[in-house]
Formats: structure tokens, sequence, C-alpha cells
């Protein structure tokens, strides 16, 4: 399961029309910026490793650093993780919005960064709204030799020829042991063998793994996802939704409702879970809640028996408007 983020700066994807602002990779960088901002993320990164949320604290742009939030918890989470591992900068790139414009309203535009990669038509890009005039760079750190890798993308805005922290964004690796490329290659296997709900599930794990943070795009993914799109199961060809359910009959002809589906690596087994949200018009008492999610997830591997062999397991979360969602999980050995 991914880490839960901390967004200091307000770095979300969103549609709409956008100029392009100026990105630079690193091979295009002269090396004295190359090393500053190398420098600057292992500094970022070392602070993480040691749980040192007063000196990432200090470390945050004004404006943000009293919006500093939940990134304490965030950081003691993480910490652990990158025990004894080895913090190896990855990627960094420079991102040029000095010419960013106030909006006739007063909010602040979109900016869009488009970079090319070793002059090669492979690109990485950026949509990041609420961006501010400026200077900033995005640092990609990764924990080698850690008991599961982890990737630490830090986002640094230039104030007063400093590099401060814009926003932090964690996302672990590997999932069961593997990771993205490993899951990239067996959903392929998979969409060969017939295994489509299989391959979905697995590009959608791939996916979790390869992305360093919500608001990149490149066309690496872009890939993935079409990869993903073309070997769908015609019952997810247009996704799942509250508005669009996938719905399954049970042998007793009792109808599920599934609103979303995923992959969940929070038990660390041998194998990932299967992940089901399942619309209910209302929770119950634990015993019946219990019962249910059991009948669902029994209905959802006994219309889809192929998800038994790929998955340790499945987490039902049932959900009812207006109150918590109830979770359970269940390993495949113990659904009927």
């Amino acid at each position: 399961m991914r880490a839960k983020v901390a967004i200091l700066a307000s770095v979300l994807l969103i549609s709409g029309a956008v100029s392009a602002e100026v990105c630079t990779t690193q091979s295009k960088m002269a090396a004295a910026d190359r090393d500053a901002l190398a420098s600057r993320a292992r500094q970022l990164a070392a602070m993480v490793q040691a749980n040192d949320v007063s000196g990432l604290h200090a470390a945050t742009a004004a404006e943000y650093a009293k919006d500093f939030g939940g990134l304490g918890d965030v950081v003691a989470g993480v910490a652990p993780k990158l025990k004894d591992g080895t913090l190896v900068v990855e990627q960094v790139y420079l991102l040029d919005a000095s010419d960013l414009k106030h909006g006739a309203d007063g909010s602040l535009p979109a900016a869009q960064f488009y970079c090319s990669l070793n002059q090669s038509p492979a690109e990485a890009d950026f949509l990041i709204p609420g961006m501010g005039p400026g200077k900033y760079a995005l640092a990609i750190v990764e924990s080698e030799n850690a008991t599961s890798p982890w990737r630490l993308s830090f986002l640094m805005r230039q104030d007063q020829n400093q590099w401060d922290l814009a926003g932090f964004y964690p996302t672990t690796m590997w999932a069961a042991g593997h990771d993205g490329l490993w899951y990239w290659r067996q959903a392929r296997t998979m969409a060969a063998n017939n295994q489509h709900w299989n391959a979905w599930l697995y590009y959608l794990q791939a996916e979790d793994l390869l992305l360093p943070a919500r608001f990149i795009q490149s066309t690496h993914l872009e890939k993935l996802r079409s990869e993903r799109a073309t070997v769908a199961p015609p019952a997810l060809s247009e996704g799942v939704s509250v508005q669009a359910p996938l719905v399954v009959k049970a042998a007793d002809g009792s109808e599920y409702h599934f609103t979303g589906l995923g992959v969940d690596d929070s038990l660390g087994k041998e194998k990932i879970d299967v992940t089901a949200h399942l619309k209910v018009d209302q929770i119950g008492d634990v015993a019946a809640a219990n019962k249910r999610n059991a009948a669902a997830m029994s209905a959802l591997v006994a219309a889809y028996p192929e998800l038994r062999n790929a998955f340790h397991g499945v987490w039902i979360f049932a959900q009812a408007p207006g109150q918590n969602p109830f979770a359970t999980e269940q390993p495949m050995s113990e659904i009927h």
C-alpha cells in the first residue's frame, strides 16, 4: 500500500489549459547546480531517515512550514523503513516558474513542466497547481540495501540562494518482495495467459511502485497504462466507481456492488492482497458486517477464480453513507 503523502505544497493532478514552464534535467545542468541540489536532497533524506522532524520543519519554506500538518506522523512511519539503507540521489530537475502570473482573480495558475530525457522521445511531465512564481527543483532519492526499498521525492524552492522544502512524497518501491518492473512483467505474462483480472490488478501494483508522486507523468508510465487498458476485462473497461459499480451475483442470488478495486501489501505476506470497496446501505452490527464481508469475498472469488493463485487474500471495505468503513481481510484458503 502506498504510504500516506504529506503534501506541503498543494500538488494534485488537475485538468485544464496551462502554460509550459522551463524544466532542466540533470544531464543539462551546470555541475554546480546539480551538486547543490543533490547535496540538499541528501540532507533532507538523512533527516527523514533519522526521524528529525524539527530539522525538516526548519528546512521548510516559511509559507508551508506554518501548515506543517501531519508531516511528523508520515516521517515517523517512513523512518524505520529506511534503517540501514544507503541514500542515493537518483534524479534532480530544475523547474523554473519565474514567469508565472497570477490570474485575473488573484489565483495561481497550474505550472506545467515538460522534461525531455537524454535527448530522446522519452519525457517526464509535472503538472503542479497553486505554485507561486519562483525557481523550484524536484529531487528523487532512493534508499538502497534497506529492509524494503523506498523512494523519497522532495519538491524544493529556492529562497535567498538556499533550497527550502516545499513538498515531500515518500513511496515504497517493493510489494511482497518485488519491484514495479517485476509486477509489470508478470502482468504481461498473465495477459498472455488470458488471466485478465490478475493482469489488470498487477498493472495497478506496478504503477503504484513506479510512480514517484501523483503529479508526475511520463512516457514510461503512459505505456503501462495503455497496456492495462488494453487487457482490461470488459467489466473493467469503463472503470469501477460509485456511479458505475462492478456488480457480482452470488450463488444464492445476492448482489454485491463494488465501487473500487485495488491491491494492498500492508500485511507483508508472500503475495499482495486484492482490495474491494463494497457499497452498503448500513454497516450494521459487527457480526452481521463480518458475515456480509465474508459473503462478498466468496462471491468475488467465485466470479473470478483466477484471483486465487495470484493473491494472498482479499480485503473488503464496506462503505455506507455517513459511517466509517468496515474492513476485513481473509486469505484465499479461508474464502469458500
